[in-house]
């Protein structure tokens, strides 16, 4: 490929300024894993100002989907790793919710016509004390009453490594609390597919056994958008975490 004359002798230029006597390169291309064992010796993070880039970050990806006729899911999560207690996810988790809205707000948002995927507040996944449903319902609700406008019309929780029951037991516990001013229901992704993976294990002659795990996980799950659940659906692997440690998109 022959690049033209003028990007070739400014490629040239700035090779030659890299590789000049002295000079040498801050490597920032490594893992996730290997960078944050660094970032986890310094206090305070994440900063003031990395919740507020965040927050503006989400809310220009909500603005350009709403121009583009697209109804855009926010998804702020606070991850589960450590062993921090329950109240401690409350506290973080309408920090940034609040950060997010207000982003939201500023950057002319239509909250009717978006949807927000948070968190659900729960302990730590390393915490020695853990909450029952009542526990999670209840913190949980009061965080987003705290934090999400009413004229957001549904939230679409994320499943956080829970496993797939406990997923399902803690969202028909928030709407057994109803009527919320916005709808609580999943997006769920491992809470959704391990038990049917696990069944379908990549035989086509479990296809109709992996199905009909499938639709009963769904029915499960809809069960608990209604608060009508009534743990039903907890065989097989149901009940195993799905939490993995540093876990990264």
């Amino acid at each position: 490929m022959e690049l033209p004359q003028d990007i070739a002798k400014e490629l040239a230029a700035t090779a030659k300024a890299i590789a000049a006597p002295g000079k040498g390169i801050l490597a920032a291309d490594e893992s996730t894993g290997t960078i944050q064992k660094r970032f986890d010796s310094i206090k305070g993070k994440p900063s003031e100002r990395s919740i507020a880039e965040v927050a503006y970050g989400l809310a220009r990806y909500a603005a350009i989907c709403q121009q583009n006729r697209l109804v855009p899911i926010v998804e702020p999560e606070i991850l589960t790793d450590g062993a921090h207690d329950i109240n401690t996810c409350a506290r973080v988790t309408e920090k940034v919710l609040a950060a997010v809205f207000k982003q939201l707000s500023d950057q002319g948002v239509m909250l009717e016509g978006a949807l927000l995927k948070p968190n659900m507040v729960t302990p730590g996944a390393e915490c020695k004390t853990r909450a029952k449903p009542e526990e999670v319902a209840f913190f949980t609700v009061r965080s987003l009453a705290r934090t999400v406008p009413p004229a957001l019309p549904g939230v679409t929780f994320l499943s956080g490594g829970q496993s797939e029951e406990e997923a399902t037991i803690n969202l028909n516990a928030m709407n057994k609390m109803g009527p919320h001013p916005w709808a609580l229901t999943f997006s769920y992704g491992r809470a959704l597919q391990a038990s049917t993976l696990q069944a379908w294990g990549g035989n086509p002659e479990n296809k109709s056994k992996a199905q009909e795990v499938l639709l009963k996980r769904a029915k499960a799950n809809s069960e608990a958008q209604l608060g009508t659940y009534a743990g039903d659906a907890a065989a097989g692997g149901a009940a195993k975490s799905l939490y993995e440690k540093n876990y990264v998109y």
